[in-house]
């Protein structure tokens, strides 16, 4: 396979991926690469599900957690009483998630075997039932990622064999997802979209739209370029609870969101270079800008 022609900074100079990504993850785990398909159907369609991805016991403490959080929040220690918590940790780096990022967000010299090549921005619950007394609502936004500049990540580019997504989002589904009961809405191709979006995208039952079905376990990605929205939740068979964390790249930054220090500094060092400061000169463990980092890597401006 012929690899793509990527410009680096100056002149015109191919930039070179040679670079090794992570092969693990903080919890040592190896990391699962997207297939060509997967590549393929995230490229054209905007979105990718992969079902099934945690099992049942990774499942039932998150779960708890996040309701815990919910309807209990004093109980938690005060550092835990955020969705940073413990329990949550393994989905920020899942070797899903980074085998996802490698391919689309990362920035390969702002990567190595102890440092990841991307960063992420937020995260927050979905919880919902057809019991909600403010049901969540139909509100379309975003699109046309391709045609837009870079000044909040919210694009979409490519090159043949080559793509980027700015500002991608992960959903987590806990729990089961039934389609058209409540998942979120998604306009497949519409950050490739060359024209305005038509009156009928106010119309949550058009043909625009597009969602899907899943069990609990299962990661939904797509790039904040794609036209999307909320839909009510109208599955009685179980309420809906997911996680919705959202990445950029190393150089840019859409929230000022951060964990708690104190459960920062519990990560392991890997996982906490998810959340290292935002720009792209040395932004490596160990760099100092202006000469080699602790691995005598190349200078990044060659």
């Amino acid at each position: 396979m012929i690899e793509p022609l990527l410009f680096n900074k100056d002149l015109g100079r191919p930039l070179q991926l040679g670079d090794p990504l992570p092969r693990t993850n903080a919890d040592g785990l190896p990391i699962v690469p997207l297939t060509q398909e997967q590549k393929y159907v995230f490229d054209t369609r905007g979105w990718l599900l992969v079902p099934g991805v945690l099992s049942a016991d990774q499942i039932e403490p998150m779960r708890d957690f996040i309701y815990q959080l919910d309807r209990d929040r004093e109980s938690l220690p005060e550092k835990q009483r955020t969705i940073f918590g413990f329990p949550l940790h393994p989905l920020m780096d899942h070797p899903v998630v980074v085998g996802f990022m490698n391919e689309f967000l990362c920035t390969p010299y702002l990567a190595s075997e102890e440092c990841y090549g991307f960063r992420m921005e937020m995260s927050f619950p979905g919880l919902r039932s057809t019991q909600d007394e403010k049901p969540f609502e139909f509100h379309p936004h975003n699109g046309s990622g391709m045609f837009r500049f870079a000044y909040n990540s919210h694009l979409y580019q490519c090159i043949p064999g080559k793509a980027f997504s700015g500002l991608t989002r992960v959903v987590w589904e806990l729990t089961p997802v039934k389609k058209g009961m409540g998942g979120t809405l998604l306009a497949t191709g519409s950050h490739k979209a060359a024209y305005a979006a038509p009156e009928s995208t106010q119309d949550p039952d058009s043909v625009v739209w597009e969602t899907y079905e899943c069990p609990a376990g299962s990661v939904m990605f797509f790039t904040e370029a794609l036209a999307h929205s909320t839909a009510p939740w109208t599955n009685e068979d179980n309420p809906r609870v997911s996680i919705f964390n959202l990445y950029n790249s190393v150089g840019s930054r859409w929230s000022a969101w951060n964990p708690p220090d104190e459960l920062l500094q519990e990560m392991p060092p890997m996982r906490q270079t998810l959340f290292r400061g935002t720009h792209c000169a040395g932004n490596l463990p160990g760099y100092h800008y202006g000469g080699q980092n602790q691995k005598d890597r190349r200078p990044l401006d060659q």
